[in-house]
């Protein structure tokens, strides 16, 4: 049974909601936060909207393949960026040492590949989250005895 209450509320805060997550991962290195916490937030506000409208909708915006794509580019963008300090001949994920500029402390690209490296992280999350919740609720009519 929907509710047109519910509808309503929820398309107006699930926009807010994400402006938030997101604002949490790009300042992750400034402020608490992150790649973790930003992404959880993106990836309950799909889920608040799959509760409200329905698995449906749920995956007319975020369908399988999609999910699939962020979660595995989440881990490639992870990879090729730890991988630059390596083609410069120093370690795995270097900063400084691989020449990349860290910024003004306390600006938002002031961490050099930090920032670049929570975005990655923080959409694989959000979209893991969603995918997970989109199994689990469409399993959840299934008979595991048969």
């Amino acid at each position: 049974m929907e509710s047109i209450i519910i509808t309503k509320i929820c398309r107006l805060v699930v926009p807010f909601i994400q402006l938030y997550g997101l604002y949490i991962v790009f300042h992750g290195h400034l402020t608490p936060g992150g790649s973790f916490s930003g992404g959880a937030i993106l990836g309950s506000s799909m889920i608040l909207f799959v509760l409200a409208f329905g698995i449906e909708e749920g995956k007319k915006i975020m369908p399988d393949q999609l999910s699939k794509r962020i979660e595995i580019g989440g881990v490639l963008w992870f990879w090729a960026l730890g991988i630059i300090g390596v083609l410069v001949g120093a370690n795995f994920l270097a900063n400084r040492a691989s020449g990349i500029p860290l910024g003004a402390p306390g600006e938002l690209f002031s961490s050099g590949l930090i920032l670049f490296i929570t975005v990655g992280l923080g959409l694989k999350v959000a979209s893991t989250l969603m995918s997970l919740f989109l199994k689990l609720a469409e399993s959840e009519g299934e008979s595991y005895g048969d």
